[in-house]
C-alpha cells in the first residue's frame, strides 16, 4: 500500500473526530477534503509529518474555525505553524468509523441516500465512482450526496452509536454499504487497476468492527466471512501485467490459505447458529470454491444448490447470472443460455458487460465460437475496467 493510500485510509477516521467534535457533518467533510488538499500539495514538498493522522485533524480543525471566524491571515499562519511544528503524536484519537457508518445510514435518509453518502464519507469513494456504481450523471448524485448531509443535519442527529433496537433497524443498510465498498475495490469499476486494496482492507475492518459490535448476528459474521474468502484469491487474480485471471486459472497457491481457514470457521458457525440470509450463502459459495484444491474438482452441484437457494432468499439479476454459469457447469450450456434469456428484459443487468460476458462463455461452451467472439469484444466495449478489457479481448482473439 502506498503511502496516499494509507492516508485515504485515514479519512474516515478524520471526519469521525469532527463530527464528534463540532457535530457539523456537512461542513466536517468539507474541512477534511480541503486538509487533503493542502496535504496533497505540502507534504511532498516539505516533507511528511510524524502524525499524518493528527496533521489532518488540526488542519481540518482550524479549516472548520475558519469557517465560523472568516479569518484568512490566521488561518495561514496556523497553517504554516503546523508545517513547522508537526501536532503532538500522542494525542489518542478514538476510531468513529463505525459511529460515522451509522450515521450515514441514518433513517431520515432513503435507502439509495444512506448508500451514496456512506460510499462518500466511510468508504471514500469520490463522487464520480459512486455516480457510475447507481448508473445516474455525476451531478445528480453530487445533489443526492449534499441533500443527505442537509437531512442529517436538519434532523439534528448525534454523533453517536444508536441504541440496540435502532442499529437493528440499520444493520441491513450498513452490511449493504460494507459490501459495495469491497466490491468496488475488489472489481474497480472503471480505470487501469482491476484490484483497489485499500477499499477491501477498509471493508474487512470495518465488518471486523461491526461483527464485534454484534457477534451473534449471524449475517455479520457471513459478510465477514464472504469478504475474507473472496479476498483471499486476490494475489492470483491478475498476471504481472495487471490484466485478469479469472478463478479457474488462477494459482491456487497464491491463495490466502489463512484468511480462507477464517472464513470457513465464521461461515459454519453461522449457517449452524440461526436463520440463513444472503450473506452467509454467497459466503458458503466463495467457500465451496476456496476449498477445492484445483478448478477441476470444485462442486459446482452444491455451488447451483446454495445458489438456488440464494435466489429464493434474495433475488436478483446478479445472482441468476451466477446460477446460469453454475447451470452450465452440471447441466451443459444450452439451458443456462436459456435462463440468460430470462434476464435480457431486466433493465438492471441488460446494459452490464457482465450478462454478454457471461452469455459469450456459455456460447463458447456451446461451439459457437463466432457468436462468443462477437460477445467478448461487445462486453469488452461495455466495460470500463482497462483490466477486464484486456481481458475479453483476449477471449475473443483465442477464438479468432
Amino acid at each position: 500500500m502506498t503511502g496516499w493510500q494509507a492516508v485515504r485510509r485515514l479519512v474516515p477516521e478524520v471526519l469521525g473526530v469532527l463530527v464528534r467534535r463540532y457535530g457539523r457533518f456537512d461542513a466536517c467533510e468539507d474541512a477534511v477534503q480541503e486538509a487533503l488538499v493542502a496535504a496533497s500539495v505540502q507534504w511532498p514538498v516539505e516533507g511528511w509529518p510524524e502524525n499524518p493522522r493528527a496533521w489532518l485533524v488540526t488542519v481540518a480543525s482550524r479549516r472548520l474555525a475558519d469557517q465560523v471566524r472568516g479569518d484568512a491571515a490566521r488561518r495561514r499562519r496556523e497553517e504554516a505553524d503546523a508545517r513547522r511544528t508537526p501536532p503532538a503524536g500522542g494525542e489518542v484519537y478514538p476510531d468513529d468509523t463505525l459511529t460515522l457508518l451509522f450515521l450515514c445510514c441514518h433513517p431520515v435518509l432513503t435507502p439509495a441516500s444512506q448508500i451514496a453518502l456512506t460510499l462518500r464519507a466511510v468508504g471514500g469513494l469520490s463522487t464520480a465512482e459512486i455516480a457510475r456504481a447507481f448508473l445516474v450523471p455525476e451531478a445528480t448524485m453530487a445533489q443526492r450526496i449534499s441533500r443527505a448531509k442537509q437531512r442529517i443535519k436538519a434532523a439534528g442527529a448525534g454523533f453517536a452509536l444508536p441504541p440496540p433496537a435502532e442499529q437493528a433497524a440499520r444493520l441491513g443498510v450498513v452490511l449493504h454499504v460494507i459490501y459495495l465498498v469491497f466490491n468496488e475495490g475488489y472489481t474497480a469499476t472503471s480505470g487501469t487497476r482491476l484490484v483497489r486494496a485499500d477499499l477491501t482492507a477498509e471493508a474487512i475492518r470495518l465488518a471486523r468492527d461491526l461483527h464485534r459490535l454484534v457477534p451473534a448476528d449471524g449475517e455479520v459474521a457471513g459478510l465477514l466471512a464472504l469478504l475474507l474468502l473472496t479476498d483471499a484469491r486476490r494475489e492470483a487474480r491478475t498476471a504481472p501485467d495487471g490484466s485478469l485471471v479469472p478463478l479457474g486459472e488462477q494459482d491456487r497457491t497464491l491463495w490466502d490459505a489463512e484468511a480462507i481457514a477464517e472464513g470457513v470457521a465464521l461461515v459454519t458457525g453461522a449457517l449452524a447458529s440461526g436463520p440463513v440470509g444472503p450473506y452467509q450463502l454467497q459466503a458458503a459459495i466463495a467457500a465451496v470454491h476456496d476449498e477445492a484444491a484445483t478448478a477441476d474438482v470444485t462442486d459446482w452441484r452444491q455451488i447451483l444448490a446454495l445458489y438456488t437457494v440464494l435466489e429464493r432468499v434474495a433475488p436478483n439479476p446478479a445472482v441468476t447470472l451466477n446460477r446460469a454459469v453454475a447451470v452450465a457447469e452440471v447441466h451443459g450450456p444450452a439451458p443456462a443460455l436459456a435462463l440468460l434469456d430470462t434476464l435480457s428484459a431486466d433493465e438492471r443487468i441488460a446494459a452490464s458487460h457482465h450478462l454478454v460476458s457471461v452469455r459469450a462463455h456459455l456460447l463458447e461452451l456451446a461451439g459457437d465460437h463466432d457468436a462468443a467472439r462477437a460477445g467478448y469484444q461487445e462486453a469488452a466495449r461495455r466495460t470500463t475496467s482497462e483490466p477486464e478489457r484486456r481481458h475479453l479481448l483476449g477471449r475473443a482473439a483465442r477464438l479468432a
